[in-house]
């Protein structure tokens, strides 16, 4: 693997930061707004700060605080979801400390759903065995909490704010982060920070079919992975049961939320027939992994291409105001969701691997952080529980911003040389890439070969193709966004296939059917 995707006519932007935090979702806006005011920040997003992940979350975020739920029962939940691959420590302070960040959230006015009393509703998803999920304007988690964070982060005069920037690599010289460098239409910058933290999401455009938006190309995973971090359980990939069937499309599905089963939802095959009561003692609530598995099995069992999800049980008032942007995004595509069943399958929609990192989101290179998706902290194991995954970002985030505020002193902005890192891009070929064309590849064979369900012959075959159009990326010219973006997806399609393949036991989101 090439150190750099492309080192050479980098200009140095003179930009030098206490911190350079790389994406603009849940994690990225909380630790900028837990930064403290006497230190400089870069923060910088791939597009605009209404295109990410954390934007398009519907659910809710998981939190032990109401009447009747403890932190202990919430833990218990995660363990059993997580399928005992778990950082039982991690899950100890997710669980515990995650209730004073809801409260935190809640002082910065992220509007919150509330009944007439003034209370928080909390509603349940799968695999909760309370009820424990707070949520904004129905189904606007994500897009709520997003909008409330961004305005108080355009409010730090420490904060430089820095759109439609790629990240092509991070920095480093004798295992000590020195910056990164990033690109636009125009050129390539060099920007100067020794403590740079990763919140840059999933790798969901690896995919056919995925809630995750376009930016999603793993390009976290793959720069760190160049700069020698660590990673771990990259095998653990989450397919969520119900995204909206449409057929023949691909690309961004769209997720009906999980919330839907938790008001009520019943799944039912093509012929209307309940089928969950029988398979898990929470029935259609049962963990992601296993209701998306039933779900491939009753499509195979029925020939269909997808299941539904019913949910007439409730009222057309009820519906619009629960689930605002599902109601009309079904109804935009000629469902009325009060009347009829909602047509599902399962899609990509999570990364449960990522860069491996301890409690307070250090990774193994010096300086270097990550956050949210992007990290593996190991709270989520083998399978992560419904709406943990903000909560994550909130406590994690901030645990690092804790050592990052703490440690400032130790590492001078000033002292940063563009000349620390040096490759040689001479030997490399300049070959016409067909890029769509190449991630086309890498979808097909990752869908077909790698899903909820697989087979080691398969992803042998998956593995091998992938690795072909890995090794010739790596000796020819990356000097488009785009085809660094391909780079990075064969990249972590790589490591996903070795994982798979090396892990001969079923357990969780990792289910080996033969």
């Amino acid at each position: 693997m090439r150190r750099y995707i492309n080192s050479s006519n980098i200009n140095d932007s003179g930009y030098r930061y206490d911190l350079v935090i790389v994406g603009g979702g849940v994690a990225g806006l909380y630790a900028a707004l837990n930064l403290s005011d006497k230190l400089t920040c870069c923060l910088i997003t791939k597009e605009s700060i209404d295109i990410s992940n954390s934007w398009l979350a519907q659910g809710g975020i998981a939190a032990a605080i109401s009447e009747g739920d403890l932190p202990q029962y919430h833990y218990n939940d995660t363990l059993l979801a997580g399928v005992g691959l778990l950082n039982e420590e991690a899950v100890r302070v997710l669980v515990e400390e995650g209730p004073k960040d809801i409260k935190t959230l809640l002082e910065w006015d992220v509007p919150f759903d509330l009944d007439e009393e003034g209370d928080l509703l909390i509603t349940r998803e799968g695999g909760h065995r309370r009820n424990r999920i707070v949520h904004a304007h129905g189904d606007g988690i994500g897009r709520e909490t997003i909008k409330a964070l961004a305005r108080l982060v355009a409010r730090k005069e420490n904060i430089t704010f820095m759109p439609n920037k790629f990240l092509l690599d991070i920095v480093t010289f004798e295992n000590q982060v020195n910056g990164i460098i990033i690109t636009d239409k125009d050129n390539k910058e060099f920007i100067g920070a020794k403590q740079v933290l990763l919140c840059t999401g999933g790798s969901g455009q690896i995919y056919e079919h995925t809630t995750n938006p376009g930016i999603a190309t793993g390009d976290g995973v793959g720069s760190a992975m160049r700069a020698n971090a660590k990673i771990r359980d990259m095998e653990f990939v989450q397919f969520h049961p119900t995204g909206l069937y449409i057929e023949g499309e691909k690309g961004r599905s769209f997720l009906i939320s999980e919330a839907v089963r938790g008001e009520g939802g019943i799944l039912r095959n093509i012929n209307g027939e309940a089928f969950m009561a029988d398979k898990h003692e929470l029935k259609d609530l049962a963990p992601r992994d296993i209701v998306a598995r039933c779900i491939i099995n009753e499509m195979k069992n029925t020939n269909s291409n997808f299941v539904y999800l019913d949910i007439t049980s409730k009222s057309k008032v009820f519906l619009s105001k629960r689930f605002p942007t599902i109601y009309g995004e079904c109804l935009n595509q000629g469902i009325d969701i009060s009347k009829e069943f909602i047509p599902v399958c399962p899609v990509q929609h999570y990364m449960m691997g990522g860069i491996a990192t301890d409690l307070y989101g250090r990774t193994n290179i010096e300086g270097l952080f990550a956050c949210g998706e992007v990290a593996n902290t190991g709270v989520h194991g083998a399978n992560r529980l419904a709406s943990n995954s903000m909560l994550e970002c909130l406590v994690f985030s901030r645990r690092a911003v804790f050592v990052i505020n703490d440690q400032a002193e130790k590492y001078k902005k000033e002292l940063i040389d563009i000349n620390s890192f040096d490759e040689s891009q001479e030997n490399l070929l300049n070959l016409e890439l067909d890029v769509e064309s190449l991630k086309g590849v890498i979808r097909e064979l990752m869908t077909k070969y790698c899903g909820a369900i697989r087979r080691e012959k398969e992803m042998k075959v998956a593995l091998n193709s992938i690795e072909k159009i890995y090794n010739t990326l790596d000796v020819v010219v990356l000097d488009t966004k785009e085809k660094a973006e391909v780079y990075n997806m064969s990249i972590v399609s790589t490591e996903i296939l070795k994982s798979a393949i090396a892990r001969k036991v079923n357990i969780g989101a990792h289910y080996r059917e033969d």
